[in-house]
């Protein structure tokens, strides 16, 4: 990697340590609050909070968290467990993701002949609404108990799903296991031991999960049907930008996926500083996937996640 394309490890690794200070925060106040007032409250901060924390895995995921492999990944695992989700799981996910981008293996604003689009419509309203978020919650349900499940065979009347199954690597399979064993006692023991009300604390992640689903497409909606330019750098304020490690980056971060979060605005600046509003785009996504006859091929197709 270029030594202008360093990866800040000291400051990602204070950045991790301020969010699992926040974390600590918004737990403690959950388990104390006594209105529901103070529920949202907790629940909206959470929420911003748990959108960086996630910025900070989707740097682990590529790798670009630490120099070292090993800490980059424990970091990953680590920051995972209060997503909460298999590290291993969701950076196969989104390795593939990069992989797949806009062609017919992933194209949830589009179907084509062949493909219902009551499904489309299910899958992509879905996404707005907070169901991915749940699907990769009860990801670990899955790995732990009925790993069988995630077999193609199964998805056959879903391309999308099909794809990112054949990509998955079965050497990762004990890792997203234990991760998964790991992520259940961890929030049981948080629950139990500090007596917070079940019904809180899933509001507190739920209003997280619904925030972290709606952002996951919004980059993509409408754009052109190319691995790498499939996608749009928005923008919404200045402080969450930042807070969210220039996530909204995001055309500049699918050509430059090896670049460390911190160069992503001088790039994207030189390259294409055009960026939209991610709220008008949001909005934009409710009208649906549309018919679309041009066919674009999974040039990974069969490529396993290494």
């Amino acid at each position: 990697m270029a030594r202008q394309h360093r990866i800040p490890g000291r400051l990602n690794a204070a950045i991790m340590a301020l969010q699992l200070a926040g974390i600590g925060a918004c737990v403690y106040f959950i388990a104390t609050v006594q209105t529901w007032t103070g529920v949202w409250l907790t629940t909206a901060a959470f929420g911003l909070l748990m959108n960086s924390v996630y910025a900070i895995i989707h740097e682990a995921d590529h790798g670009m968290l630490f120099d070292n492999r090993r800490l980059n990944d424990a970091g990953g695992v680590l920051m995972a467990l209060f997503f909460p989700a298999p590290f291993h799981l969701l950076r196969q996910g989104h390795l593939g993701h990069h992989m797949r981008n806009r062609s017919d293996d992933e194209a949830f604003d589009l179907y084509f002949d062949g493909e219902h689009p009551v499904w489309k419509c299910m899958q992509l309203y879905g996404t707005l609404t907070g169901f991915y978020w749940l699907v990769a919650v009860a990801s670990n349900l899955v790995v732990l108990f009925f790993p069988f499940v995630l077999q193609p065979k199964y998805f056959t009347f879903d391309r999308p799903s099909v794809a990112f199954m054949d990509a998955l690597n079965p050497r990762y399979n004990r890792a997203m296991r234990l991760e998964a064993l790991a992520t259940i006692v961890l929030h049981t023991t948080i629950v139990l031991t500090l007596g917070i009300s079940p019904v809180h604390y899933a509001v507190m992640y739920l209003g997280f999960g619904v925030s972290w689903s709606a952002m996951q497409y919004v980059h993509h909606f409408g754009t052109t049907r190319h691995v790498l330019n499939g996608a749009r750098n928005l923008w919404i304020w200045g402080p969450l930008d930042r807070l969210w490690l220039h996530h909204n980056w995001h055309l500049t971060h699918h050509r430059h996926p090896t670049v460390p979060w911190v160069h992503l605005p001088h790039i994207g600046h030189k390259e294409n500083p055009e960026r939209g509003f991610l709220p008008a785009h949001y909005i934009r996504m409710w009208r649906g996937p549309r018919k679309a006859a041009d066919r674009v091929e999974n040039r990974y197709a069969g490529r396993v996640i290494r």
